[in-house]
């Protein structure tokens, strides 16, 4: 299924979009679509929108910490336009690289449930069939790693997350593992700006 801006079929993450759409009149507060080329060569999925981030602004990590550390890294790998993102609205491409979340909703607490994350699976699913089939994918924490996994019918233990780590899959793709550039993780030195740099540079550079 390919992606729906209306969708409302977890009923706890709806009803947490309305009530932060009562908080804040002037957030997206929706399902937040991907961003970037139509076409990569390189996949990113991230978690879910943050409530003060894509939840405001409708573009993934975009307003919020998180992105700070992945909208410089694209732009000094020269696939983005510019070192920030700032909205919708503010002119950034990337190139070759596009970017989503393995749950398109903001999830209370930034934490989906297990039937939220396999509900939403289905999205991401039409999205990476629809995708070049040498696109590699780079996923940002274990969930999205997960999420991925589920979404190309692999099997999880076959392909352990672990930061740096690189799988080929049954379908021919290859997906990268990071730890997410989450404000936890940058702020206590799990991911240093040099290991995410490294992992995105592997990403990008790698043949498929």
């Amino acid at each position: 299924m390919s992606f729906d801006p209306a969708c409302r079929a977890c009923p706890r993450l709806a009803d947490f979009l309305a009530e932060v759409q009562r908080e804040h009149p002037d957030y997206f507060c929706a399902p937040v679509p991907p961003f970037g080329d139509g076409t990569p060569r390189l996949l990113i999925v991230g978690l879910a929108p943050g409530k003060h981030g894509a939840n405001r602004t409708g573009r993934p990590f975009t307003g919020d910490y998180a992105g700070i550390l992945l909208y410089e890294t694209l732009h000094r790998l020269g696939v983005a336009t510019a070192p920030a993102s700032i909205s919708v609205d503010d002119g950034l491409r990337l190139s070759g690289v596009r970017i989503s979340n393995a749950v398109k909703c903001l999830p209370p607490e930034n934490k989906p449930e297990p039937a939220e994350i396999k509900k939403c699976n289905r999205f991401l699913r039409s999205e990476l069939a629809a995708l070049p089939c040498d696109c590699r994918i780079l996923a940002l924490g274990a969930i999205a790693h997960k999420a991925v996994l589920m979404a190309l019918g692999a099997r999880q233990a076959d392909f352990p997350f672990a930061h740096g780590a690189c799988h080929s899959l049954p379908d021919g793709r290859t997906l990268f593992d990071s730890y997410h550039c989450s404000r936890y993780n940058t702020q206590t030195k799990r991911l240093t700006e040099a290991m995410f740099v490294e992992v995105v540079g592997k990403a990008l550079a790698a043949q498929s």
